[in-house]
């Protein structure tokens, strides 16, 4: 996968494009993710402990991992990404700005 969990990206398509966001969680076997306040849904929660008023919970649902772009750090804008070998480790960089994202 060409995102990571932490990766600021935009949506792409879909009823949230536009929208920017945090990879909050990744799932590279289902080929999907969870971003901040994107593909917001309605949850109905029975009373429990965690939660003893129940009721309707929003929360994030995850969107599939084609459907968002990592930000270029220099610029703010999506980019695609590209690997390279940077002292003898394989990493993630911007092709726009060519920017390194891995840490």
């Amino acid at each position: 996968m060409h995102v990571k969990k932490g990766d600021k990206v935009q949506v792409i398509s879909g009823k949230d494009k536009g929208k920017q966001g945090v990879i909050l969680a990744a799932f590279p076997k289902k080929n999907r993710v969870i971003v901040e306040g994107v593909n917001i849904v309605k949850k109905h929660a029975k009373p429990s402990q965690a939660n003893p008023q129940g009721g309707i919970i929003e929360k994030e649902a995850p969107i599939h991992v084609s459907k968002v772009m990592p930000l270029d750090p220099k610029t703010g804008e999506p980019t695609r990404i590209g690997y390279k070998i940077v002292d003898g480790k394989k990493v993630r960089y911007a092709k726009k700005s060519g920017e390194i994202l891995d840490k």
